[in-house]
């Protein structure tokens, strides 16, 4: 077998003798009138008329004896296999001249893209076929693809040369679509129900609306530091409820600087909505409406299995309260048990826990609990030191927030919003207390937001999502389904 670099010697003669013979290896320009999927669309209409069709694409497969040739050819108008490829025959002496034959057969390779032009049949074996009579080169390839039949085998390479995987893997190409798709669905339906959407800073001096290690860099025209978001515009969108905007939403980036896993990733696409004069029970209706909708017109089914768990988002969705829920599954009371108590039975569990703050011993707790809910189900009562954005049941040291759960992972997060000012304060004190202490999570006080809420806000129900929900309703972990996945480069 040829190593790497004798094929690229071989093809860089082919591309010499391209130019030799007066043929731009690379022209910028193509004379293509039809996409290969509207081609496979209207064939027997354009059979019927015998009409020259022009169409370009890359080279796919190449299978030639003696005087005839025949190739696959790839334009990525549609991701189906079917309607996505179409078959080239070029046959000597019939259609095309002896001369572009040879130079076909002398320069052309798997990966090369080619412009065809010919008329339409169907082969002996049903194949719908353009005979071409005029061909020429649009890009000459000088390194081959992948064996079409394994891609690319090394999970490294996979991700770095997203491209080649692009090319040999049909399942990721559709999956990439499904996730347009999947953003689609939720931009139109948030749209047909009154939302407007906007943008809001991603560089921001303070980190607000989530819990989160935060990406720090420099702003050298105001000699500042600051964060990349971690939220989409949570505070920012709420001042657009203060400022008279009655249903907002953003569909964005957001950037954590934390680990690694199958359900989290250090860069990723959320959307956040919020809705004035609506509270968390609003927003639970709301949301199932949504994941009902994305998972039908996306995924054509409501019934889905990921980590073992089967669920029906058509399906009942269970309310499941967070102290009970614990208790249930633990025997521990958090309303009354200490920390000590709940780090014995972290260790007794063999969960590992981060710090020593009561509200990270909460958390931790409970993500022990979700992974044995498959849902769909709604995660209630909260305790106010884990939600320090969202207003208190009257009466009781929880908060009116909702997450749904399924598959043992949460999947978004919303709650009726804090609008007290002096209340948000108050929390916002206890956040920087543990900041102090060392905890990287707790959230960044921001006072300038207290003081917007000074000027009152409406009761507003603030929800969100991001990609995660995308991955266990396709059942892939989530790196997997990054267009170009954060590499190392190579050393």
């Amino acid at each position: 077998m040829a190593s790497l670099e004798e094929i690229r010697e071989t093809r860089l003669k082919k591309l010499k003798k391209l130019r030799d013979v007066g043929m731009d290896p690379y022209p910028a320009k193509t004379a293509r009138d039809f996409e290969i999927s509207r081609l496979v669309a209207e064939f027997q209409d354009l059979q019927k008329e015998n009409r020259t069709v022009t169409i370009a694409g890359r080279v796919m497969a190449l299978r030639a004896q003696g005087k005839v040739a025949f190739a696959d050819l790839f334009d990525g108008s549609s991701v189906s296999a079917q309607t996505g490829k179409f078959q080239i025959l070029l046959r000597k002496g019939d259609g095309i001249s002896d001369e572009d034959f040879d130079l076909f057969m002398e320069t052309v390779d798997i990966g090369d893209f080619i412009e065809t032009s010919g008329t339409l049949f169907v082969t002996k074996k049903e194949e719908k076929t353009l005979q071409v009579n005029r061909w020429k080169m649009l890009t000459k390839s000088l390194r081959p693809l992948p064996e079409k039949w394994h891609g690319l085998q090394d999970v490294e390479e996979r991700y770095r040369k997203r491209y080649l995987d692009f090319v040999t893997n049909q399942e990721l190409r559709e999956l990439i679509v499904k996730k347009s798709q999947f953003w689609d669905v939720t931009r139109n339906f948030l749209k047909e129900k009154g939302f407007l959407e906007v943008e809001t800073p991603t560089l921001e001096i303070t980190t607000g609306g989530a819990e989160a290690r935060p990406f720090q860099t420099h702003h050298n025209d105001f000699d500042l530091d600051v964060y990349l978001r971690i939220s989409v515009g949570e505070l920012w969108q709420k001042r657009l409820m203060a400022g008279g905007f009655p249903k907002t939403f953003e569909i964005g980036r957001v950037y954590r600087n934390e680990g690694t896993s199958p359900e989290h990733l250090q860069e990723f696409t959320n959307m956040e909505f919020y809705w004035s004069y609506a509270d968390y029970k609003d927003g639970m209706k709301l949301a199932e409406e949504l994941y009902k909708e994305i998972a039908l017109k996306v995924f054509g089914k409501t019934e889905f299995e990921y980590n073992g768990h089967k669920f029906d988002l058509g399906g009942e969705w269970r309310i499941i309260d967070y102290a009970e829920e614990i208790k249930k599954q633990t025997n521990i009371d958090i309303n009354t048990a200490d920390d000590q108590t709940i780090k014995n039975k972290l260790n007794e569990l063999r969960v590992d826990y981060k710090g020593a703050n009561r509200e990270r011993l909460l958390d931790t707790l409970w993500k022990y609990c979700r992974k044995n809910i498959s849902g769909p189900a709604f995660l209630v009562g909260h305790p106010v030191l884990v939600a320090p954005l969202a207003k208190k049941v009257e009466g009781r040291e929880v908060v009116q927030e909702f997450q749904p759960i399924i598959a043992g992972s949460e999947v978004g997060r919303g709650y009726s919003e804090l609008n007290d000012p002096i209340d948000q304060r108050e929390r916002f004190e206890v956040q920087g207390k543990l900041i102090e202490a060392g905890d990287e999570e707790a959230m960044m006080p921001d006072f300038e937001f207290v003081e917007m809420l000074e000027y009152g806000m409406p009761p507003t129900c603030g929800f969100g999502f991001g990609e995660r929900l995308f991955a266990i309703l396709a059942g892939k972990p989530l790196r997997d389904l990054q267009t170009f996945p954060l590499m190392r480069p190579k050393e």
